[in-house]
């Protein structure tokens, strides 16, 4: 059963850099009862992240960088640990993903693998994120990575039982990263 929804107002409050919109609309519930809700929607587009692994070496490909967000919210330095991730712009999700892959970590990944596509926090935010993992070998690096342009991104190259303990410990926080660990990890993928 599909929700009745009329839309009463529908403001843009801002298009700086995404665009934020302040929405009213009534629900109708299924009982029958209209209920009215103001809600701030932030459009920010449709996202793609990855994480390279090498079974081999059972190590794992994850970067670090300034999130404003994280730093606003009481993170000391504002760097995050994430897996490799961008916008689709115009692109599709597997085309983003191989050309952030490169960008952020310096892997040129072949056999990129889609598993899911996740809302992150669909209480606010449009972003639908499409999650790949891919094997990577020391003969895909390309180039250092570190990303383009306004970015600052550190490559990290790690043990996948250490990105695990660290997600146990607290230093790796971004849903991504934790969400595709565990995926890797539950799937075998590693043993």
């Amino acid at each position: 059963m599909s929700f009745n929804i009329e839309i009463i107002k529908d403001k843009v409050l801002s298009e700086n850099y995404f665009v934020l919109r302040n929405i009213t609309y009534d629900l109708t519930r299924k009982d029958g009862e209209v209920v009215r809700h103001k809600r701030e929607v932030y459009d920010r587009g449709n996202g793609a992240t990855i994480l390279l692994y090498n079974p081999q070496k059972k190590t794992v490909v994850l970067v670090r960088q300034f999130r404003v967000a994280t730093w606003v919210n009481g993170n000391a330095d504002g760097r995050l640990i994430e897996t490799c991730a961008g916008l689709l712009d115009d692109d599709e999700p597997e085309a983003c993903i191989r050309k952030e892959a490169v960008e952020e970590t310096g892997y040129q990944v072949d056999d990129v693998r889609k598993v899911f596509e996740l809302y992150m926090s669909p209480g606010g935010v449009t972003e639908l994120v499409h999650f790949f993992v891919a094997e990577y070998h020391d003969n895909l690096r390309a180039n250092a990575g570190g990303g383009v342009e306004d970015e600052d991104i550190d490559v990290l190259e790690m043990p996948f039982e250490r990105a695990l303990a660290m997600v146990k410990s607290g230093e790796i926080r971004d849903g991504k990263a934790v969400i595709l660990l565990q995926y890797l990890q539950n799937a075998g993928l590693m043993d």
